[in-house]
């Protein structure tokens, strides 16, 4: 159940009172400005919000839309509701999604320190040849949230956040691979360390990873937008991409006629991820509400599209020639 809040002045009020027709809601008028109360189905709160926007000018700074989600409510008519509404789909609202991407748009030191030991945890496994101890320590990785705001990004064509959500994802990826070729390096020094069959079966590249982190990248952005545990998609994410980004650094020490291997299994899985997000946006038809933007959006999205399949073919005919 949701609670929203309009404020409209009195020239949109009407308009807004008339989508809400069929609908109780309450008004209060406070001087020239109408605030009006509305519940609604969680499963109806997407087509309401469109609804309202199209009848509320938001260019003037007296109309607001506020949505919020109260503890419980207690009232037969909105039992009713609910219940009318179970057989339809849920689907999230566009500025909900907006709003969960930004604590991945920014450069957060702590998120690139947890990465980072991450990274160094799974370099531990890798040289005792431990998948547990591999696969636990992407428990501490964030690294699934620029690459799901990414793909929102770019499907809601805020082009310079999604940009930024690369850079992010860049300094997660940069800072385990400087630790990890440090690490190696270091402790190489003192006692010889194996190239273990964990370290080895990520440095031969194949075709197959890019389907599969395709699935996982749907996977991702259908969990995180459906509201489910950020945490289960999130160490399968990582898991993708921590430990093959370590290798690779484990190689430029230990055994650099293999880096490119290394360094191309790395490529096949973040194209594949980024694939995968994009095509999850897209079959949840997450789109930008205003027709002008989501002309600009799609354009955006054909383009990257075309990025996206032009690596995957590339990395693809690298892999047969290798």
């Amino acid at each position: 159940m949701k609670k929203i809040q309009v404020h409209a002045r009195k020239e949109d009020y009407r308009r807004v009172e008339d989508t809400l027709e069929g609908l109780y809601f309450v008004t209060v008028q406070l001087g020239n400005i109408y605030q009006i109360t509305v519940f609604t189905p969680d499963e109806e709160l997407d087509d309401l919000i469109e609804k309202i926007r199209a009848a509320l000018d938001l260019r003037y700074k007296e109309n607001m839309i506020e949505v919020q989600s109260p503890d419980f409510v207690v009232s037969s008519y909105l039992k009713r509701a609910v219940q009318k509404a179970e057989n339809k789909t849920e689907s999230t609202p566009v500025e909900k999604l907006l709003d969960s991407t930004k604590p991945y748009s920014r450069f957060d030191t702590s998120k690139i320190a947890l990465t980072s030991i991450a990274g160094l945890i799974a370099l531990m496994g890798l040289f005792l040849d431990n998948s547990v101890i591999i696969i636990g320590a992407m428990l501490l990785s964030p690294i699934i949230g620029p690459i799901y705001a990414f793909g929102i990004n770019i499907t809601l064509g805020q082009v310079r956040e999604a940009l930024r959500d690369l850079g992010v994802l860049a300094a997660y990826l940069g800072s385990v691979l400087l630790l990890c070729t440090l690490a190696t390096f270091l402790i190489s020094l003192a006692i010889d360390l194996p190239l273990t069959d964990e370290i080895a079966a990520r440095i031969v590249p194949n075709p197959i990873y890019i389907l599969m982190t395709i699935l996982l990248g749907f996977a991702a952005v259908l969990a995180l937008t459906r509201g489910m545990l950020e945490l289960v998609s999130g160490v399968a994410v990582a898991a993708a991409l921590i430990p093959p980004v370590a290798v690779t650094g484990i190689v430029l020490v230990l055994d650099r006629e293999d880096v490119l291997f290394s360094a191309l299994l790395v490529s096949e899985n973040l194209i594949g991820l980024m694939a995968g997000v994009l095509i999850g946006a897209l079959v949840l038809h997450i789109t930008p509400r205003d027709g002008d933007e989501k002309a600009m959006a799609r354009k955006y999205v054909v383009r990257t599209a075309l990025i996206i399949a032009a690596f995957i073919v590339l990395l693809l005919m690298i892999s047969r020639l290798v």
